[in-house]
């Protein structure tokens, strides 16, 4: 059922954000200021949006627009947490190319109507997994070319192109950003019931209902994120979405090549 606000709500809370603390410490994570900072922040955001949803929901443009301004804090975000800040509209083209196709088939189709109670949550949980995805792609491809940083020269030195020799070094990788939403995909109902699901049925809908809810969520972020993830990595490997410190290490030598003749 429903959490209740109330002191036991609060007490729950106070306890989870502790354990997590904990855990954090004994396993030397040394993320314990970020996990009180993120539950801070889940609770101060939840609680304004809770004040203004109910006013946005019942117009459609206001459910556009509060629609734009999630897309625009998960761009910042997920750029800031990649390192490209200065890189932000390529993630904004990346991130929408994915968002924006599966948000026209679902309303388009009518698999859901159109209006603000459906555009706002489906919208949310569509753009957050894109979010969710990109960042993984960043840092797992800006990560193995700073490591592997010799072997993208070298492989330069053998006369492959720039984004050839990105490939070599990094695109294994990419697939490691769609591993939770193919794990979820391909275990839902088996090891978890996940939130699309569970609000369907609490708020009074037949399991059927909840399950067609639940598919159309999990595909739908499924074929957002592989979108997403798959246009990001073409800007990365040409050289357009990356941080400034690979901006330096890797556009020179796409520079240099391009002078060059292929062998």
């Amino acid at each position: 059922m429903p959490a209740k606000p109330g002191p036991e709500l609060l007490v729950a809370l106070v306890v989870l954000v502790l354990v997590a603390v904990a855990a954090a410490t004994w396993a030397r994570l040394r993320t314990q200021r970020q996990v009180v900072v993120a539950a801070l922040r889940a609770v101060v955001q939840l609680a304004a949006v809770s004040l203004v949803i109910a006013a946005v929901l019942r117009s459609i443009w206001w459910s556009l627009a509060f629609t734009v301004v999630m897309f625009s804090i998960a761009v910042a975000t997920t750029s800031r947490r990649v390192g490209a800040q200065r890189a932000w509209p390529w993630v904004v083209v990346a991130m929408a190319s994915g968002v924006l196709p599966v948000l026209v088939v679902v309303f388009a189709s009518s698999a859901v109507p159109f209006n603000g109670p459906s555009l706002v949550p489906f919208a949310g949980i569509v753009i957050g997994g894109t979010m969710t995805a990109h960042s993984l792609a960043g840092r797992r491809v800006f990560g193995a070319l700073r490591d592997q940083h010799e072997i993208y020269e070298a492989a330069l030195a053998l006369g492959l192109y720039p984004r050839d020799a990105v490939d070599v070094v990094a695109l294994r990788l990419v697939p490691e950003a769609l591993i939770p939403a193919t794990d979820q995909t391909r275990t839902v109902g088996l090891v978890t019931l996940p939130g699309a699901f569970v609000g369907v049925l609490l708020g009074g809908g037949t399991p059927l209902q909840a399950g067609a809810a639940q598919v159309l969520v999990l595909v739908g972020l499924l074929a957002a994120q592989t979108i997403t993830v798959g246009l990001a990595y073409q800007l990365m490997r040409s050289g357009r979405l990356l941080p400034a410190d690979l901006m330096y290490a890797v556009r020179p030598s796409r520079r240099r090549r391009m002078r060059e003749p292929r062998m």
